[in-house]
């Protein structure tokens, strides 16, 4: 009886002594939709976006204000010299919005780019975050189901955030 004791109070302490694995998880797409630096991305961007928009709607209207005035031009204007007008009217257009295109795609590789750069810095935040808090596993939570469930206890979306946002705030 006193060696199963010993035994079992061998046992004990030496379950009690193995390391607890800290598990904790976090929200993939919170986490970096409330993150602060990248509403500024976004917010710079749309700056962009909205000065470009302006822009295009602007030549746009020159160009349907220079076809109406072709137009309502002498009615007895040769017709060859109309459609010349016209044509060169739609090529000085199709050039523009060439431009326009290569212009967008400049704007959105170069967002598409800022926003990886961030998803970057925030997996090496989570993964000194979790190193600084003993955690041997960040798991990530997505629409695609990684974490079918968690304690909401372990959900450290929230905590991570403020510590991100704090860190970008010291930038």
């Amino acid at each position: 009886m006193k060696k199963g004791f010993i035994a079992l109070l061998t046992l004990v302490m030496l379950s009690s002594c193995q390391e607890q694995t800290k598990i904790g998880f976090v929200d993939n797409s919170k986490l970096i939709n409330d993150y602060q630096k990248k509403k500024d991305i976004e917010a710079k961007f749309q700056v962009e976006i909205d000065a470009f928009n302006k822009k295009v709607d602007s030549i746009g209207q020159s160009f349907q204000a220079q076809a109406a005035e072709m137009q309502g031009q002498d009615p007895n204007m040769v017709q060859k010299s109309s459609q010349e007008k016209y044509q060169a009217l739609a090529q000085q257009y199709q050039r523009f919005q060439q431009q326009f295109q290569m212009e967008e795609q400049q704007i959105q590789k170069e967002s598409q780019s800022q926003i990886d750069t961030l998803i970057k810095e925030v997996k090496a935040f989570v993964k000194g975050y979790g190193e600084k808090n003993g955690y041997s596993y960040i798991l990530g939570s997505n629409e695609a189901g990684s974490v079918m469930y968690g304690d909401d206890s372990q959900d450290l979306t929230k905590t991570i955030l403020e510590a991100l946002n704090a860190e970008g705030k010291k930038d």
